[in-house]
């Protein structure tokens, strides 16, 4: 089934619901896009998840998508906790897949939950503050108001997205930049974007990466703009926690949606590898409420 035509269901968290979407049976994956992106970015690996016999689940981030925009906490930890709390919701542990943010909040689960986090492939990961200077940093957050603030902040943040796919390009990805700047135009979804930006600080994953014993699987794009040197960052991260890596060809930030055709094959020999045991292997329960 097509994540983008799946039935929406949404998990109950202390500020308000998560939407996620459950395609295929068999081990639990858990997708989860990143920064100001939506689920339907795994568009082109949800296929090859399923037909390979994985159960794909793909949860929008707090006051992203078709999530609730009542959230006023957001960031890395926040993020893992509501990863866990999806596998919890869903009866097993979960190979997650994290782009962005959302794998530096990957890694920050299976810090917290070593028993819920049965692997993880890191799609562009920012697992460590990539600004040190608190001054500059500061300087940042009052950007980002700026930046995420009405009436331009959701053609802004369109248009820097679409500046992130580096060399090659998703033939959907024009869709897909309007369907992100329609989303962020709904009451309150610009406001959760601007909130996350300026709360967001991967300073709380860095010092829990000591921690993580799970497999991982690390890809990068070769011209991915948020990282000086991608190589290098490829280097960083695998020695970080014990992981797999790979420089993803003529790709910059997502390369799951820019180079699909290299990150499938590469996502699926990792989690032969690492296939958790289902606990009900023909079953479709997804648990939730279905809106």
């Amino acid at each position: 089934m097509d994540i983008n035509q799946a039935e929406i269901h949404h998990l109950a968290r202390p500020e308000g619901r998560l939407a996620y979407t459950v395609t295929g049976t068999g081990p639990l994956v858990i997708a989860v896009p990143g920064m100001g992106d939506l689920r339907s970015a795994y568009r082109d690996l949800a296929g090859p998840l399923t037909e390979a016999g994985y159960r794909l689940a793909v949860m929008d981030l707090r006051g992203h998508g078709d999530s609730d925009t009542t959230f006023t906490t957001h960031g890395d930890a926040v993020t893992g906790a509501d990863i866990l709390a999806l596998a919890d919701e869903l009866g097993e542990p979960a190979i997650v897949i994290g782009n962005s943010m959302s794998a530096s909040a990957a890694a920050w689960a299976a810090a917290e939950r070593p028993d819920a986090v049965a692997g993880m492939v890191l799609v562009s990961p920012l697992l460590r503050e990539p600004i040190s200077n608190r001054f500059a940093q500061a300087a940042m957050r009052v950007l980002y108001r700026v930046m995420f603030a009405r009436p331009w902040g959701a053609a802004f943040w369109g248009a820097y997205y679409a500046g992130l796919n580096r060399v090659t390009k998703a033939p959907w990805l024009d869709e897909h930049v309007r369907a992100i700047r329609s989303s962020l135009r709904e009451p309150g979804r610009l406001r959760s974007l601007r909130h996350l930006a300026v709360q967001l600080n991967h300073s709380e994953v860095e010092v829990r990466l000591p921690e993580v014993s799970a497999p991982a699987l690390v890809l990068i794009g070769d011209h991915d703009p948020d990282f000086r040197s991608p190589a290098d960052e490829l280097a960083w991260a695998t020695a970080a926690i014990d992981a797999e890596g790979t420089l993803i060809a003529d790709a910059g930030h997502y390369p799951h949606a820019q180079r699909p055709d290299l990150v499938a094959p590469a996502t699926l020999s990792f989690l032969s590898k690492v296939r958790p045991t289902a606990q009900n292997p023909g079953s479709q329960t997804t648990g939730g409420t279905v809106a």
